[in-house]
């Protein structure tokens, strides 16, 4: 290897090399399943066992998320065992992936290896990136696949990119949201005719759908799946159970303590905790231990200038860039304001964090183009990072004093 391709290698690596490792160091702890993990980590074991859900006593199950995301769980329980380390681990790889994936998607958006490494040093510096990495929840796989659909759409590998939003939303379904602009961002409205219409319908929408379809192969195939007899065939069974999900994701307006509205999710209002005892005989007269689903608050509250910066810069310009970063945003974020009346939770903006990263890059690049120093750019990210240790104890459930934990605590509505 040349000293050249080695002084490329080396941070992209060193960066991926730490993010892995902070997402697998401790990851059996704690013990038990925590928040949702006792909804997918079941869920998961059982597709490993039986290719369907079903319950402890063997009954089929009503699940309100589609199969896919459980199957990747699924992954790590037949590698490592139905255990905590085995229902986190895939979570943790496809979460250190997707540092990889940022500075790929930035390569390619700005030709810069500075900007690049930036862009991964700031995935694997963000909290909420981390803790999503290290739970058995749907979030961290919806975000990748996401990802590597935009990343996909910059290699103009259209049909592959229409493969893996189906993935995504054979995952979670608000990865619907992201086809329509998805649509917008790779047709000329000026220049497309019906052809070109019909080519992007077939890869935006037949061909999720089917992939969509075949994620439900464990349920078609089996005769235990919920409401897997209600109709005369599969498909009108399969029909009666999207039915039901669809009513219980428009029913789904209790109160909950940790629900936020879409409008808190970026200066982080209402952050969500996974996990909080007090433990005993700690070395301190209370203690604290805490896993918050919170961003790296400096790098998510710069991210919302940034975002109004390349909306400046995309109306000023009309630059392609500037358009890929807004449809990633729009697709992941502004759907959820038009079901506020639904419960809803900050974790699911790590659908959008990666975008708040790429306006950031776009900023920097502006900013670099305009002969600012880099050595401002370092100055953001090392503050990151000093930020992301300071929070640290509280992404991963480290043991802390209270007075340490309630220091850490800086809006009210973070307890």
């Amino acid at each position: 290897m040349s000293i050249t391709r080695f002084r490329h290698l080396a941070p992209i690596s060193i960066i991926i090399g730490f993010a892995l490792s902070l997402r697998l160091w401790r990851l059996n702890l704690p013990k038990g399943y925590i928040f949702d993990e006792v909804y997918y980590a079941k869920n998961a074991a059982s597709l490993i066992t039986d290719g369907v859900e079903l319950n402890e006593q063997g009954e089929s199950e009503f699940v309100v998320h589609p199969p896919f995301g459980k199957w990747l769980i699924g992954i790590g329980i037949k590698l490592f065992g139905n255990n905590e380390f085995g229902w986190r681990v895939i979570a943790a790889v496809i979460g250190s992936a997707s540092v990889l994936l940022i500075y790929l998607i930035v390569q390619r958006l700005f030709s810069s290896l500075f900007l690049s490494n930036i862009a991964a040093a700031l995935f694997a510096l963000d909290g909420l990136h981390l803790v999503m990495s290290r739970v058995a929840l749907l979030d961290i796989f919806l975000m990748f696949f996401i990802l590597l659909t935009f990343y996909l759409i910059l290699r103009n590998d259209l049909w592959l990119s229409g493969v893996v939003i189906g993935l995504a939303a054979a995952t979670k379904w608000s990865a619907v949201f992201v086809i329509p602009f998805l649509i917008l961002l790779t047709v000329n409205i000026g220049g497309a005719n019906f052809a070109t219409w019909g080519k992007r319908f077939s890869q935006f929408v037949l061909t999720p759908l089917g992939i969509y379809l075949l994620s439900w192969s464990g349920w078609i195939i089996s005769s235990k799946g919920w409401a897997r007899d209600s109709g005369s065939n599969f498909f009108s069974s399969l029909w009666n159970y999207h039915v039901e999900i669809m009513n219980f994701h428009r029913g789904l307006t209790e109160q909950h303590t940790y629900a936020a509205n879409p409008w808190s999710w970026l200066v982080l209002g209402r952050p969500t905790s996974f996990y909080y005892e007090t433990p005993k005989n700690c070395g301190a007269q209370s203690c604290s231990q805490e896993i918050l689903a919170i961003g790296t608050p400096i790098l998510w509250w710069a991210g919302i200038f940034a975002i109004a910066i390349t909306v400046g810069l995309f109306i000023a310009n009309k630059d392609r860039v500037s358009a890929f970063i807004l449809a990633g945003i729009a697709g992941t974020y502004l759907p959820w304001f038009f079901i506020q009346n639904r419960t809803t939770f900050y974790f699911y903006a790590i659908a959008i964090f990666p975008f708040i990263v790429l306006a950031l890059i776009n900023v920097f690049n502006w900013a670099l183009n305009n002969q600012i120093n880099r050595k401002l750019i370092y100055g953001f990210v090392i503050t990151v990072g000093v930020n992301f240790i300071y929070f640290l104890p509280i992404f991963i459930g480290i043991n802390i004093p209270y007075v340490d934990w309630l220091a850490r605590m800086w809006l009210p509505s973070w307890i």
